[in-house]
């Protein structure tokens, strides 16, 4: 197994309600799952090809739940990204090179009747976890932005917090509301809904719970 690691913001959007009941193991809020992650890598490697300063989108949709399966993933990957690049983080998030159920990407992989060929192009990202605001763009494919909740009654920020010290994608997340479209193999649109904002630290063994956010 080639040895990897990496440490890197995400900015996760999906079409549940604020929260998502899939956080909690129950079923998702309108019945099936539709999501656009996107991830900015700070540091890390895949054997000794490093991946510091990358950006990847996945963008995923199932008929149900994520755990009956039938879904469907599509990978965009930074144009700047080298061939060598390129194969590692495509290896990463289609769950290879991974201890069996270890991280989120082999666990969802299982899940998948349809993976799409993986598309390169510039990836625009930008995300402040703590603010709980950002964007990832991905000109003529896929958009999201994010912001904290609003209180409907006197327009204030609420904050709220996801901690699942035995995750398999993060400890800690911070909540907020997205508004994300794509196009493309997986055609998505959803405005208001789930938001999530998380350091990641992983490797081929899951969370680095020691230094994971």
């Amino acid at each position: 197994m080639t040895p990897w690691e990496f440490k890197a913001t995400e900015l996760s959007a999906c079409n549940c309600a604020y929260g998502c009941p899939c956080q909690f193991n129950a079923l998702p809020t309108y019945g099936h799952c539709e999501a656009m992650v996107g991830m900015q890598f700070h540091e890390g490697h895949f054997g000794d090809t490093r991946l510091d300063g990358l950006r990847a989108v996945c963008i995923m949709q199932w008929p149900g739940p994520v755990h009956e399966g039938g879904g469907k993933a599509f990978i965009i990957i930074d144009e700047a990204a080298d061939e060598a690049q390129r194969e590692a983080l495509v290896t990463i998030l289609s769950g290879g090179e991974t201890e069996a159920g270890a991280t989120i990407f082999n666990v969802f992989a299982a899940t998948y009747d349809e993976v799409f060929e993986p598309a390169f192009a510039p990836i625009e990202m930008a995300v402040d976890v703590e603010a709980r605001t950002g964007h990832v763009k991905v000109a003529g494919m896929a958009e999201s932005s994010a912001r904290p909740i609003l209180n409907p009654v006197t327009g204030e920020e609420h904050r709220a917090r996801i901690s699942l010290p035995n995750g398999f994608e993060y400890t800690l997340a911070e909540v907020g509301s997205s508004t994300f479209q794509t196009t493309g193999p997986i055609a998505l649109s959803n405005e208001d809904r789930y938001a999530q904002f998380a350091h990641l630290h992983m490797n081929n063994q899951g969370v680095v719970r020691e230094q994971a956010a």
